[in-house]
């Protein structure tokens, strides 16, 4: 079997991606990251937060599932950041009719923190887009949305399979 090696031609990083489809998502992830955090700063938000933020946002009130399965992010993660939120005032929690329902929502102070990140999230994007050009991203989003859809199935059908039992015999 031949290892594919993919160079990586410029930044402080020059050297190799990894032939791992998970290693080089990751790796990718954290810079794209770090661009879209760096241009976040002043308003005090990283991504991920404006991320939570702008689909509690669009949902108007949303419970954890509903977040959850909004940005593929697993239960743990989201808890310790909607804590966080909520702490700083941005987020509250929404009453719903079923009360073992946590949902959440905007406050004023939310609203007005997501309104002053916008166009510095639209900033890091138009930098993203810019280099990586928005034709070859959208091929890119078309083909890591599938990649998404490949791996949740699996995914899916794995913890499907370990919940059922064998055949006693």
């Amino acid at each position: 079997m031949t290892r594919q090696i993919t160079k990586l031609t410029i930044g402080p990083n020059r050297g190799r991606l990894s032939p791992c489809v998970c290693n080089t998502l990751r790796m990718v992830s954290r810079v794209v990251t770090q661009l879209y955090d760096d241009c976040l700063r002043p308003n005090g938000l990283r991504v991920t937060q404006f991320s939570i933020l702008a689909a509690v946002a669009r949902l108007g009130e949303a419970s954890l599932k509903q977040l959850e399965d909004e940005l593929a992010i697993d239960q743990t993660t989201l808890t310790r950041s909607l804590t966080l939120l909520e702490r700083d005032g941005v987020l509250e929690r929404a009453s719903h009719r079923d009360g073992r329902i946590k949902a959440m929502r905007l406050t004023s102070k939310g609203r007005r923190a997501l309104a002053v990140a916008r166009p510095l999230w639209a900033q890091a994007q138009g930098k993203v887009l810019r280099e990586f050009g928005t034709k070859a991203w959208a091929d890119a989003q078309r083909r890591l949305a599938r990649l998404h859809h490949v791996a949740a199935k699996k995914r899916r059908l794995g913890r499907e399979g370990r919940h059922t039992s064998l055949p006693r015999g």
